[in-house]
């Protein structure tokens, strides 16, 4: 449970089971553990700033590794959001139904939607590593980054850790819907943030 259940002025959020608590807990300790690879990326997008532009040295390395490491903190934290319900949405329309509406119209995007598309991306993210990793791709540049396929790799990681965090949720959809799995008790609500 997020911190918005204990908040009188927001709706009740959706109750727990004991599957979709650990892996709430799992993909919430792993985007907070990622979480500190934005200060990594601060360091190094503030250094190739200071090289190019106080220094006057661009650096290609420094520049791929900024936008390497920016797009795999990115794609690898972003199912920490889905966990503490922090992502993008239209809240205007989505307040005013009921929690039980908002449960069946989640319920229908995760597994009519949001699924199927994970796994293809998945599927099709991984093939697209694996190649990168068997060819030893490296950057086009010279003075570039090698292994290029680790950067790739972090693309059907965060994919993957996203479907986690959506399947937890219709785990979560279908214990209000159907009170199935059943509703974990917990005594101290977890909070992710």
């Amino acid at each position: 449970m997020s911190t918005k259940s204990s908040d009188s002025s927001l709706p009740p959020d959706l109750p727990t089971n004991h599957l979709s608590h650990r892996l709430d807990i799992s993909v919430a300790f792993t985007g907070k553990l990622l979480s500190w690879l934005w200060i990594a990326t601060l360091v190094v997008v503030l250094t190739n700033v200071f090289s190019r532009f106080i220094l006057g040295r661009g650096s290609v390395a420094l520049e791929e590794m900024s936008w390497h490491l920016f797009g795999a903190t990115m794609i690898l934290t972003l199912a920490y959001a889905v966990v503490t319900d922090d992502h993008v949405r239209v809240d205007v329309l989505r307040e005013k139904f009921s929690l039980r509406f908002q449960a069946w119209v989640d319920l229908a995007g995760i597994m009519l939607l949001m699924m199927p598309l994970l796994y293809f991306m998945i599927d099709g993210l991984f093939e697209y590593a694996q190649r990168s990793f068997l060819q030893g791709e490296s950057s086009q540049s010279a003075s570039g980054l090698p292994y290029r396929y680790i950067i790739k790799s972090s693309l059907p990681i965060g994919m993957a850790l996203i479907a986690i965090a959506l399947f937890s949720r219709a785990l979560r959809c279908t214990t209000l819907l159907f009170n199935f799995p059943r509703e974990l008790r917990l005594r101290h609500p977890t909070n992710f943030r």
